[in-house]
């Protein structure tokens, strides 16, 4: 099986690289289960980290029932984050760089307290966030048309290609996130809006969620890493020429531009 995982991976950075999709992994190898999958994933991130790459966080995906329906999954994922994939607000991706990207909002979450499974509460996540901040994540699927289950996205980092993170910190103390609303726009014109009870009902429980999974592989959500929750609503398509934005109310605003 070794073999097998350091094989996908070498595909899934090919296709990246070369900006050409891959056939489904779950259609070339139908015994790969979802622990095979996040191994994969860490055999990319291991590679990624040897050219110098470092992780500034992770990402918890397929927390909305909107998501789950969408790719026709019926649990969370997680990637990692690295800091290659930050763009700042209000920043510029190049679409060509992408295969065919899609992007979500979310409330981004930075920590300032290790958080260690395997029994994380939702009020252990409350205690350790040092501040919240609006964000719009990039996902990219490096499996053609987005043909994915959940073993595939699993593989492929959750799918996540970048993310743009806004400059608002926010102090979560008396806001409720649950009821915090999101509108989305993409060029000026409102496609979506969503709220923080989206992500599993809260956002702290798709972390608490996330800090649990990563214990099964011996891996910490360290103080000072931005985690990214979950979208609060679909994911929309973008292409060369788009603006997107999302408001967050009391937690603020963030964009980027494909040119």
């Amino acid at each position: 099986m070794r073999a097998t995982i350091e094989k996908i991976a070498e595909t899934l950075l090919e296709a990246e690289k070369s900006k050409n999709a891959v056939q489904p992994i779950t259609k070339q190898y139908e015994n790969l289960d979802v622990s095979d999958a996040y191994h994969i994933q860490l055999e990319v991130l291991k590679r990624k980290l040897s050219e110098g790459r470092t992780v500034i966080g992770k990402k918890v995906g397929l927390t909305s029932v909107a998501m789950q329906k969408m790719l026709g999954v019926d649990e969370p994922d997680y990637g990692h984050l690295l800091d290659d994939m930050k763009v700042a607000n209000g920043g510029k991706v190049k679409a060509a760089d992408l295969l065919s990207p899609k992007i979500e909002a979310e409330i981004g979450f930075v920590l300032g307290e290790d958080l260690q499974g395997p029994n994380v509460t939702f009020l252990d996540v409350l205690m350790a966030t040092k501040h919240v901040m609006p964000t719009l994540e990039i996902i990219d699927s490096r499996i053609a048309d987005w043909k994915i289950g959940l073993i595939d996205t699993v593989a492929d980092n959750g799918s996540s290609a970048m993310v743009v993170v806004g400059e608002q910190m926010t102090d979560i103390n008396g806001i409720d996130l649950r009821s915090v609303g999101m509108t989305f726009y993409k060029n000026d014109e409102m496609i979506a809006t969503g709220s923080g009870a989206a992500a599993l009902g809260h956002p702290a429980h798709a972390i608490a969620w996330l800090a649990n999974k990563l214990h099964e592989f011996g891996i910490t959500l360290k103080a000072g890493e931005l985690i990214l929750p979950g979208a609060l609503s679909a994911a929309i398509a973008v292409e060369k020429g788009d603006t997107v934005s999302a408001q967050f109310g009391p937690v603020g605003s963030v964009s980027v531009t494909f040119e």
